[in-house]
């Protein structure tokens, strides 16, 4: 098959890359603390620490772990924590004893912790303490051994006021106290392999119960490889100072932000609760960021946040965008404000993420860039396919499918669900609905689950939300189809909006200007907060 993209390739950047560099993701590891050293690696309510102080301390959570609870290669070790300095420690240190990480969000209702935790097979859980009401509700119908308690001071020491240690919970070991006890215990590091577990990543679940991707180190190594080549116009190693808002345990954070830009010597500024908007910005002024990643919401809740267009970003040249669509709308006001344009990118937590990255194209020696997920990565491909698993002609929308080394091993204990994710010649499922259009861009239409049927015409809540996003006085939107005994479906559109006057209507009319008549919302509620994922993804789900 032909890749039309491959004319979009920055001239510099290879098709290919070696992605035998390391065996491992601590081969990497060890190779970046020792080249790094005595520089910032990560920052935390102006705590810090260096390069070096992340090998010292991950070797001494990771000996406390091997001596004390006796995780061996390839045991599950559940890590359930916000964007706080133990995040990288507790994480590179369950990947030197060979460990497999589970990442937990630490949002979770008791519901969604005890299928994650008897799914995966866990018997240790490193914990935040305002998270541990929800483990001692449903800790007894688990095999949960050991909990290993995270403060959001530690390792900060500035005296921050964390919520208490849930008492039910006994007993319990500070990550601190574990720190101090691994110290003076030995460590031997087992001998890993690309093939080996790294990390099951559980899907968002919004067909029924999440499943574990599990991704391997090769997995990592390949799309932290992958993103390297082509980025490498916009990485500027040892000296990129990167703002990291979105969740650690979201794959996205944890490749780019976490292991990508750690790989590239960055200083990697936390943010514990971006949903405090305000306390964000006074970070942002105070941080000359190089790089940042957020999902659409994150970008317009900037956007909209007081004092954000006064911040001084000459410092600022990459801004990534994922997780969900990137609004045009958003893209624009972004761009206008920061000065730096707003690239999108695609992935999923199957493949580890990223599969594609729209940094434009060059025509007459001028970058235009194409509003879309731009192109494949190195060594991935991607088809468009109908429902028969048959490749569409370019122009036409199908099923995105996706080939790589980036793409995971399987669904962890799921043998059912991993066979029906591929299709016959190994190319992985998306359940996104794409088209490559003339120039050789993708563009995501929608996900498959969302779309609506009106009279038998496709709609897609992504065109009408991004529509709703041009509106003046909007904050945001989201859409799902409804029952209706005329037109089958109809368009149900809730409404956040800053301006009182705007009315039902008003809404109704501005999108009878740019969207044909069976798009256009029959119903629009106004609503005080669309109900969103840990991420900032919009949950439809929620809203039907």
């Amino acid at each position: 098959m032909t890749k039309p993209w491959l004319i979009n390739y920055p001239k510099n950047v290879a098709q290919q890359v070696d992605l035998n560099r390391y065996s491992s993701l601590l081969a990497l590891f060890h190779q970046t603390t020792a080249k790094y050293k005595r520089q910032t690696a990560f920052s935390n309510f102006d705590a810090e620490l260096t390069f070096e102080q992340v090998d010292k301390l991950s070797r001494d959570f990771a000996a406390f772990l091997q001596s004390k609870l006796n995780i061996a290669k390839g045991e599950r070790v559940a890590l359930m924590c916000p964007n706080t300095l133990a995040f990288p420690i507790a994480m590179w240190g369950i990947i030197r004893v060979g460990g497999v990480q589970v990442n937990v969000n630490p949002m979770y209702t008791a519901r969604e912790l005890k299928h994650q935790l008897n799914d995966a097979q866990v018997d240790t859980i490193i914990i935040f303490s305002p998270s541990t009401k929800m483990l001692a509700d449903i800790i007894d119908t688990t095999d949960i051994k050991n909990v290993i308690t995270v403060n959001l001071d530690d390792l900060v020491n500035k005296g921050l006021p964390c919520q208490p240690v849930d008492p039910r919970l006994t007993p319990t070991v500070r990550f601190t106290d574990a720190l101090t006890q691994g110290e003076n215990l030995a460590l031997a590091e087992p001998t890993l392999c690309q093939a080996d577990l790294l990390f099951l990543q559980y899907t968002g679940g919004t067909t029924g119960l999440s499943k574990g991707a599990m991704l391997s180190h090769g997995n990592l190594i390949a799309n932290i490889l992958q993103f390297e080549e082509f980025a490498k116009n916009h990485i500027h190693y040892g000296n990129d100072v990167v703002i990291t808002a979105i969740p650690m345990y979201h794959i996205f954070a944890l490749m780019a932000n976490t292991l990508s830009y750690f790989y590239f010597g960055a200083k990697n500024v936390l943010v514990t609760n971006p949903r405090d908007m305000v306390s964000f910005v006074d970070i942002w002024k105070n941080t000359d960021a190089t790089m940042f990643t957020g999902v659409n919401t994150l970008f317009n809740g900037l956007l909209h946040t007081p004092g954000f267009d006064q911040v001084d970003f000459s410092a600022l040249k990459l801004s990534l965008g994922g997780g969900a669509a990137v609004q045009q709308a958003v893209a624009d006001k972004w761009q206008q404000v920061t000065g730096a344009r707003l690239h999108e990118g695609y992935g999923l937590s199957e493949t580890s993420p990223v599969l594609s990255l729209n940094f434009g194209t060059t025509i007459d020696n001028e970058t235009v860039y194409i509003p879309g997920i731009g192109v494949p990565l190195p060594n991935t491909d991607i088809s468009i396919r109908d429902d028969d698993g048959n490749i569409v002609s370019q122009g036409e929308s199908g099923e995105l499918c996706a080939k790589g080394p980036q793409v995971m091993q399987g669904y962890w204990n799921n043998a059912q669900a991993s066979d029906e994710c591929m299709t016959q010649d190994g190319y992985f499922k998306t359940g996104d609905v794409g088209i490559l259009d003339d120039k050789g861009f993708f563009h995501i239409v929608d996900r498959k689950k969302d779309m609506i049927n009106v009279s038998g015409f496709n709609v897609y809540p992504n065109e009408i939300e991004a529509e709703v996003a041009k509106m003046a006085g909007i904050v945001e939107s989201a859409c799902i189809g409804v029952d209706d005994d005329k037109t089958g479906e109809a368009v149900k559109l809730f409404v956040v909006k800053e301006d009182e006057k705007i009315t039902e209507q008003d809404v109704i009319n501005f999108c009878r200007q740019g969207l044909t008549a069976y798009k256009t919302p029959k119903h629009v509620i106004f609503i005080n907060e669309i109900p969103k994922s840990s991420v900032g993804k919009l949950l439809r789900r929620e809203l039907r």
